[in-house]
């Protein structure tokens, strides 16, 4: 190209982004580039590798709440208007123009959360009156499969409920399906909330692993994007096994805290002979956390006799098993006789009555995470280890189902819970006769998941 020419205009690159992103594009440009870097010696397996994730935020206008209702019922008619018309029209109702006419904007609803919640009631029984229409036996079965009215329906499932006589309620904040399983436009429905060291957004979360070896070029060798909500750690197994599909295991992965556990560090040494670097806390206990009283690390473990024995000398009883956050741990418990009488006991447990008891990893993992813990920095890895991959950005997400070439991972709902509706999901009763609830499918069923983050109630 000539110095004086005057190229393309800048919106072919949005066009060619958009094209990236159909049919996995990216990821085959990604493959093909790390080919070619590999045949000219520019990247090999081995090594060190780093990764990092950010957040990139949804193209999409920020939804409140009662935002999302409104502008989802307001989506669906208009989809039905251009679809269906002649079976729209018996539906509408006079005010519907004014209240549905444009875009949804509401800004602060005058009144507090009561007038929130009547105005989100509002919108809840006009959408309940179309879609109690779209399941009623005589309406076209075509209809029910419409995007926009199916983001409809779950926009009705995760936002109300039905109380004990019959009647449609708005959902307390507290109530909420988990972020991982409710979306926050109707326009983008893989955009999910979500809230890490103080910064809250609505989109997706990217990983990049690149290489960190000195004298050699970083290149970014995989891309992951998920929804946000989904926790770093999940990650770390999917990297592993990608990067060995591809021929480019690292010998050695630098990670932060988030990506790292001692049965993470057995599985990428033990499967893909890598060896996981990265922040492990070996004694989350309130005594080691302060400082004062016996720490983990202050009682002797006999693995052969299955006892741990206390700096005064006593015993433990065999122990019992118990899982916390997905993890089985072995729980050492003491005699509470050899607790209520020891000079100790205020700064060794904060029982009132009860013994000391210390939960720890599986022998293997134990001595993994004493290891690991006792050769990293307790940190956010900025000092002992390698900064994070020079290609993470903060950015828009590109539009279509996949962010990168990567398609996007699901996460796991959990339950919730509130003092003031019903629990996710709702156990209230059907609805009255002749307003059929809608039928629910996998998308508003719950399982269990740890620390999903829950949006605050818009109100």
């Amino acid at each position: 190209m000539e110095l004086e020419d005057t190229g393309f205009d800048y919106s072919l690159l949005s066009d060619f982004r958009a094209r990236l992103v159909q049919g996995d594009a990216a990821d085959r440009l990604l493959r093909v580039m790390l080919t070619r870097l590999t045949e000219a010696g520019l990247l090999k397996a081995g090594g060190r590798q780093r990764t990092d994730a950010t957040y990139v935020l949804a193209a999409v206008r920020r939804l409140s709440r009662l935002e999302l209702a409104g502008e989802s019922l307001r989506a669906a008619l208009e989809e039905l208007a251009v679809i269906a018309p002649e079976w729209l029209q018996p539906l509408i109702e006079p005010e519907w123009d004014k209240r549905y006419g444009r875009k949804i904007e509401i800004r602060k609803v005058p009144g507090g959360p009561e007038a929130v919640t009547a105005r989100a009631e509002v919108f809840g029984r006009d959408g309940q009156k179309v879609l109690a229409a779209l399941w009623s036996p005589g309406a076209p079965g075509r209809l029910r499969t419409l995007p926009q009215v199916e983001v409809l329906r779950q926009v009705w499932v995760h936002h109300y409920y039905w109380d004990e006589e019959g009647q449609l309620r708005w959902r307390d904040g507290h109530a909420l399906p988990p972020a991982s399983l409710r979306f926050d436009s109707p326009y983008d429905t893989d955009a999910h909330y979500c809230t890490k060291n103080g910064t809250e957004w609505s989109g997706y979360r990217v990983h990049y692993t690149e290489t960190c070896e000195e004298q050699r070029p970083e290149i970014v060798v995989h891309v992951a994007t998920t929804i946000a909500p989904v926790q770093d750690g999940r990650l770390t197994e999917q990297i592993h096994d990608e990067l060995a599909q591809a021929a480019l295991v690292p010998a050695e992965h630098v990670v932060d805290a988030a990506y790292i556990t001692p049965a993470r560090v057995q599985r990428a040494q033990q499967v893909h002979g890598i060896t996981l670097l990265g922040p492990i806390v070996a004694d989350h206990s309130r005594q080691a956390k302060s400082g004062e009283g016996f720490g983990k690390s202050a009682f002797t473990i006999d693995w052969d006799r299955q006892q741990a024995t206390c700096p005064r000398g006593k015993t433990s009883s065999q122990p019992g098993t118990l899982r916390i956050q997905g993890h089985e741990y072995l729980q050492f418990r003491f005699a509470k006789a050899d607790c209520l009488t020891c000079p100790d006991r205020h700064p060794c447990t904060a029982s009132a009555s009860g013994p000391r008891s210390i939960a720890l990893l599986p022998q293997p993992l134990h001595e993994i995470q004493v290891q690991t813990a006792s050769t990293s920095r307790p940190s956010s890895g900025n000092d002992a280890m390698p900064s994070a991959p020079a290609s993470r950005r903060r950015s828009p997400r590109p539009s279509g189902a996949t962010a990168y070439g990567v398609r996007a991972i699901e996460g796991s709902p959990r339950r919730t819970s509130s003092t003031y509706s019903p629990p996710w999901p709702a156990t209230s009763p059907a609805p009255p006769t002749g307003s059929p609830k809608h039928p629910e499918d996998v998308h508003d069923q719950a399982a269990s998941t740890p620390s999903v983050p829950q949006r605050p109630d818009d109100s």
